[in-house]
């Protein structure tokens, strides 16, 4: 299954990433994740997001973090 899950545009929240669709900033999620709230309180507080959109990001940002090690260890080393 495709799903699209980010868009930004300069006319849109001045072109912070957002879940397709919506006007819900991806950092959202994370901040939400970050003060230990869970996925589905963050999917209840924003209905036009889907959770198959929350995995991808998710999966994306893991996906990022495994390719990104080597700066990772250079800059936290």
């Amino acid at each position: 299954m495709s799903v699209t899950v980010n868009t930004s545009y300069p006319e849109i929240l001045g072109g912070t990433p957002v879940f397709f669709g919506t006007r819900v900033p991806i950092k959202n999620l994370f901040d939400y994740l970050e003060t230990g709230d869970t996925i589905e309180t963050f999917l209840e507080d924003f209905e036009g997001v889907r959770k198959e959109q929350v995995i991808k990001v998710l999966e994306m940002s893991q996906k990022l973090i495994e390719s990104s090690t080597g700066i990772l260890n250079e800059n936290f080393a």
